[in-house]
């Protein structure tokens, strides 16, 4: 009799360590599939991310080594009620100054001249004497949109930038994000890219091959204000030293942050192109000039 009970107990307890055994080796086995498919995601999302750095860096490299930016230039401004075209003079120093000389017509002669530094814009209008010297707050459409002196520099040297930011380091990098599955961009050769600040986000549109940057939208959303777009095309890639420079630049702003929605297009076509460093980064107004008010000078270049 205690052979048997012995017999059954012996049986009983094999049993269960047997099926222990398998669920121990279920377990074990679950658990490497989790840890594998774990790693998979893991490699998956560093290859993604480093696909992503490969696209930001070749767009990055694509800016122009040189200091220096001067070219004759065509400026066509639509106001929506009226279409002015009249030659121009583009000066650009890094990190110092953008400069926009507005001249008459067969004359050449200068009469109005928009300058933006790092710590102010300058619009001057010489047939009337008149000048303002403010921050980039006073602009609208520059505060509007969120736009600094970097960010306006970028613009105008065909650039990648990081808002409120000089410039971007290589840890910069890492903080533009890259749409690597837009099947509809891809086939027209393009690749979009993308940062976000606050209420503030840009998107680049890039030749996939060349890395040239063919577009860049600022969007500013404000609920107490409203949509402000900038948009900011370029076209007409042309050699200048060892890259490429666009000689065609399309600017469209859109904005509902003043009363009622505004629009106005600018068109900028440069002509030849030269690093000539022989000329003032600032302009002093003569002490005959009068300040004025921004939106007052700002109407009176757009009619002249």
């Amino acid at each position: 009799m205690k052979n048997q009970v012995f017999r059954k107990l012996y049986i009983v307890g094999l049993t269960g360590f047997l099926f222990a055994g398998c669920a121990t080796k279920k377990a074990t086995f679950d658990a490497s599939v989790v840890q594998s498919e774990r790693s998979v995601a893991v490699d998956n999302a560093k290859e993604n991310k480093a696909a992503q750095l490969k696209v930001v860096q070749k767009v990055f490299d694509q800016s122009l080594y040189q200091r220096n930016l001067v070219a004759d230039l065509t400026v066509t401004i639509n106001t929506g009620t009226k279409n002015i075209t009249v030659p121009g003079i583009l000066h650009m120093r890094k990190d110092e100054v953008v400069r926009l000389q507005l001249l008459l017509p067969l004359l050449r002669s200068e009469v109005g001249r928009i300058e933006f530094t790092k710590d102010y814009v300058l619009f001057i209008n010489r047939m009337q004497k008149e000048y303002v010297k403010t921050s980039y707050n006073d602009v609208a459409f520059l505060k509007s949109n969120s736009i600094n002196f970097y960010a306006l520099q970028a613009l105008f040297w065909n650039q990648l930038f990081l808002p409120n930011e000089a410039r971007i380091s290589e840890n910069g990098l890492t903080r533009f994000h890259v749409d690597l599955n837009n099947t509809s961009l891809a086939a027209k050769n393009l690749v979009s890219l993308s940062t976000l600040a606050g209420k503030l986000n840009i998107k680049w549109l890039a030749d996939s091959n060349e890395g040239l940057i063919k577009q860049t939208e600022a969007k500013y959303v404000s609920t107490e204000n409203g949509t402000s777009t900038l948009t900011w095309s370029y076209q007409n890639f042309k050699p200048f030293g060892s890259k490429r420079f666009p000689m065609l630049h399309e600017v469209s702003i859109s904005t509902t942050a003043t009363k009622g929605r505004k629009n106005l297009k600018a068109t900028f076509e440069l002509g030849s192109l030269s690093d000539k460093d022989d000329w003032e980064s600032y302009t002093t107004p003569s002490s005959k000039y009068t300040q004025v008010k921004v939106e007052d000078i700002f109407e009176k270049l757009m009619t002249f």
